[in-house]
């Protein structure tokens, strides 16, 4: 029998944070066709049920559209479960007034509610702050089924700025899970739970920032014989690019354009690609960002250059300058702060000095 683990699709987000309003639009429609393609090859591939481990939206109110486009892909695959758990991110307004069809299976954060096929037994239920420090405490799988485990929530360890309840890993081990299906985390994650078990989040559907890069899917699980054999399935339309481009002193722009098209030459064009500048300029040169932009926005999707660069200074050549500029570079030169904070603040001041405009 065959399953599919997904999590973290964030149906209708705006997307307007790099994209133009139009091909922000863009992306919103094509992230609703990857949950309809999805659909399409779980019919393909006899799945049985498809996991939503949690954040299927993105906010609190969700187009019309977007809602309708979901419901009608359930109804219209009543031989496919859909097993959707609420993350962080999802809100309830939209079941609101709707009757639930039977193949669309929903869980609480009040008790575990269980789906079974046969002996495969599906646990799922919804982490809160209420519930996060006991939640493990009424859920007994029975050791002779195979376990699957639903759960929205992020490892102890994890960094990333949109945070939500902690999943106790610790506390599921030896519950003879087979498979924790989680959601929350952006990446493909698979790792041993114990040694019976594993515990995995497959990731977002669709990269939407230049902090989701690398592949994005979800995981098929093929059980058998209450064996659960499983593999992450590439599936996103597109994907986002991070690319570094190491600078010398001496380059001019037209030289980082060299370097830059060599850099990119092997990323898809139907991507999003950002290229960041490394290394070192001189203190009163300056890389003109938006050219570099202009040869290479038609190739992308999206295409952006941020300039991380650190500008030398010879504070030696400064000792007997008696101009503003020098006085001025002595001054930063004899205060306690991080060489790049030092570096970033002679920049500005810079170009204070010689009346260059500022940007943000």
């Amino acid at each position: 029998m065959k399953f599919i683990h997904t999590a973290d699709l964030h149906l209708d987000s705006k997307m307007e944070t790099h994209l133009s309003p139009e091909k922000a639009g863009q992306r919103r429609r094509e992230i609703l066709d990857t949950f309809s393609r999805l659909v399409e090859f779980a019919e393909q591939e006899d799945v049985r049920a498809i996991l939503i481990s949690g954040d299927l939206f993105d906010k609190t109110h969700i187009r019309k559209v977007a809602k309708r486009r979901v419901w009608d892909e359930i109804i219209a695959h009543p031989d496919i479960d859909f097993l959707y758990l609420r993350g962080n991110h999802d809100q309830s307004d939209f079941l609101d007034g709707e009757v639930l069809p039977d193949n669309l299976v929903l869980f609480s954060e009040e008790e575990w509610k269980k789906k079974t096929y046969g002996n495969i037994c599906i646990y799922g239920r919804e982490l809160t702050e209420a519930n996060a420090k006991t939640i493990t405490t009424n859920l007994v799988p029975n050791r002779i089924n195979t376990n699957l485990v639903m759960l929205h929530g992020q490892e102890s360890e994890y960094e990333g700025e949109d945070r939500t309840e902690i999943v106790n890993l610790a506390q599921l081990r030896d519950k003879y899970i087979d498979y924790l299906a989680l959601g929350h985390i952006h990446r493909y994650k698979c790792q041993r739970l114990d040694d019976r078990g594993v515990y995995c989040y497959p990731g977002a559907l669709e990269g939407r920032g230049f902090d989701e890069c690398g592949e994005k899917g979800f995981v098929l699980l093929e059980i058998e014989e209450g064996k659960v054999q499983h593999r992450f399935i590439p599936f996103a339309s597109r994907r986002i690019w991070v690319v570094p481009v190491e600078t010398d002193v001496q380059d001019t722009t037209t030289d980082i354009i060299v370097k830059v098209g060599e850099a990119v030459a092997g990323t898809p064009e139907k991507d999003l690609c950002r290229v960041e500048l490394q290394g070192w300029r001189q203190m009163e040169s300056e890389i003109d960002t938006r050219r570099i932009e202009r040869s290479f926005s038609q190739r992308f999707f999206y295409f952006e250059v941020r300039d991380k660069t650190r500008i030398q200074i010879d504070y030696e050549n400064f000792v007997n300058d008696h101009s503003l500029k020098g006085a001025f570079i002595r001054l930063l030169r004899d205060e306690e702060m991080p060489e790049e904070e030092r570096e970033k603040i002679i920049e500005i001041g810079m170009k204070a000095i010689m009346g260059e405009e500022i940007e943000e």
